[in-house]
């Protein structure tokens, strides 16, 4: 699939002002500029939302719910009527009307969508956030607002629905797109973009095991992968600079009964705007 428009494959960028702190705190210590880098790996920005998600904003029911799991609340949306929903996940950094198109074309198939601003994203409070919350977010609203018939990612919400599914999420399909893979790769591309030494990529991935107890690759996408039965589709574009291709084919290779497409010239994000994109989705989700 290609479709000959202009792509948002530039990379987002990071403040010169931040490479500078980076730079100047490795010089003095590398515990220093761990514990700075670890900050900045979990503080999402957050985005004013575009005109072109203000109907879903404006038209959805939105509630704070509290995850027990981790003490937090978010701002749910329930998109349509219908009482066969379907769970949307965004990415980092997102928030919770970004897969608006693909929201509206899910409620022409009958459907009513469930989304949400993770924690510290959009509306939802706090500062800091990692993938383990996303996922205990999922787990939570399928008990409150489930059971849902299908779930769809962007991102790292690709990788929180993978890793919900692994932890017992209930779905007939479920749909990722522009989806992360292996966590070391992530944070060694974080640090790469921070300018500093590739030593700082083990002493980050360390600190978070030491805080969280656990391995970090537990929650690679590959990993979860292989315990998933459930019919996936992966949906990813050759021309993505924030997240490799390589890391869509990784995953198909790990997934028991899944299907892949790979588009060309709509980055990360504008693929969640294409229409062949979409239709394929909803081709997914019918068949």
């Amino acid at each position: 699939m290609s479709k000959k428009v202009k792509s948002d494959n530039q990379s987002l960028q990071i403040p010169k002002l931040i490479l500078l702190t980076a730079k100047l705190l490795q010089s003095i210590s590398l515990n220093l500029v761990t514990r700075f880098a670890a900050k900045l790996f979990t503080t999402p920005i957050k985005h004013k939302i575009p005109k072109r998600e203000l109907h879903m904003d404006n038209n959805s029911i939105q509630q704070l719910v509290r995850i027990p799991a981790i003490n937090k609340e978010i701002m749910v949306y329930h998109y349509g009527k219908s009482e066969n929903k379907i769970l949307l996940v965004h990415g980092w950094s997102g928030r919770g009307t970004q897969l608006v198109k693909i929201a509206d074309n899910l409620l022409e198939l009958g459907y009513s969508t469930i989304s949400f601003d993770a924690p510290a994203h959009g509306k939802s409070n706090g500062h800091f956030s990692i993938m383990t919350e996303f996922i205990a977010s999922i787990l939570e609203l399928e008990k409150q607002y489930g059971p849902f018939d299908y779930a769809v990612g962007h991102s790292l919400g690709g990788m929180s629905i993978l890793n919900a599914l692994k932890q017992n999420l209930k779905v007939k399909k479920a749909v990722i797109i522009g989806s992360g893979d292996i966590i070391q790769d992530i944070v060694v591309d974080f640090v790469k973009k921070l300018q500093l030494k590739p030593i700082i990529a083990d002493k980050l991935q360390k600190h978070f095991e030491t805080k969280f107890g656990e391995p970090m690759n537990n929650y690679s996408a590959f990993v979860a992968a292989k315990n998933i039965e459930i019919p996936i589709l992966i949906i990813h574009d050759a021309d993505d600079v924030e997240v490799s291709v390589k890391a869509a084919h990784h995953i198909h290779e790990h997934l028991k009964n899944s299907k892949i497409i790979i588009t060309k010239e709509l980055g990360h994000r504008k693929i969640l705007g294409n229409q062949k994109v979409i239709d394929e989705v909803k081709k997914f989700i019918k068949c």
